[in-house]
């Protein structure tokens, strides 16, 4: 077998430190894996407690005991998007606390929500300047469209174009789904994996390294019974959000262009039904 390129080698991707104390990729990888699995378990289930409680609370459901009477059609569209939203809430609770207790003062800096205290580019390279994100907003839309609409052709599963959101949603519900796609998912999810999980894994890659891991990871994270097609999908996505977490040293901008790349979906799939 040929040796690997020294770009892609694992003395490119991990610390020497780390590599000498014989902590391979593949190890330090699988506990990234399961620290974000417990997460998003933890997470999601709380969140179906929290929507079963308080779903049946409000609909006078009682709580034990007796037959459940059939739900409606929009009770359920309710409770699905309930769940959604009050999964990213606890999310990103969680991954606060936790990272609270773990790091205890300096848990902003290990979230990238204040300024690092020194250049985590390195000495030398440039940051992320403003022109240069401004740059990657206006390019992004294009990009993201095009990839994400070719790998759903590839795996044979077009994106409908002209489409509505469900009927059984209130507007009040419509409104919450648009927040949840917008600011809740996208926050939660950045303080997962490039604030928690790339402080993490920056212990033990490179940037290069952590960048492609956090990848990964949170492609992983969107895998679905469909297949493949939707992580496959978001890698570019993954990519470009690690490394404007590592050239501006912040989470915010990151959590601008996640919130950017959704609306830009929301406007492609829905954007001609409306109006």
């Amino acid at each position: 077998m040929p040796e690997a390129p020294a770009a892609w080698s694992a003395s490119a991707l991990l610390r020497p430190s780390r590599v000498r104390a014989g902590l391979g990729a593949a190890t330090a990888l699988v506990g990234l894996a399961f620290a974000a699995f417990l997460a998003l378990a933890v997470a999601t289930l709380l969140a179906l407690v929290i929507v079963r409680v308080g779903g049946d609370w409000i609909d006078g459901i009682a709580l034990l005991g007796g037959d459940r009477p059939r739900l409606h059609p929009r009770q359920l569209a309710m409770r699905e998007l309930a769940v959604d939203v009050v999964r990213q809430g606890v999310l990103a609770l969680l991954v606060v606390v936790a990272v609270r207790w773990r790091d205890g003062a300096a848990w902003r800096r290990t979230l990238a929500l204040v300024a690092p205290a020194a250049a985590p580019w390195g000495p030398g390279a440039p940051g992320l300047t403003a022109r240069r994100f401004a740059v990657i907003l206006l390019a992004w839309p294009v990009i993201h469209i095009t990839w994400v609409t070719g790998i759903a052709d590839l795996f044979r599963m077009p994106i409908g174009r002209h489409t509505a959101l469900s009927p059984g949603l209130t507007p009040a519900a419509a409104a919450l789904w648009f927040a949840y796609v917008l600011v809740l998912a996208p926050v939660a999810e950045e303080l997962l994996m490039r604030g928690a999980l790339f402080a993490r894994a920056r212990e033990v890659f490179t940037a290069r390294g952590t960048i492609l891991a956090t990848a990964l990871l949170f492609a992983g994270a969107h895998l679905t019974p469909a297949g493949f097609a939707r992580p496959v999908s978001l890698i570019p996505l993954a990519l470009i959000l690690g490394w404007v977490r590592w050239r501006s040293g912040r989470l915010w901008p990151g959590i601008l262009l996640h919130a950017w790349s959704n609306l830009a979906m929301i406007a492609y799939v829905l954007g001609p039904a409306i109006g």
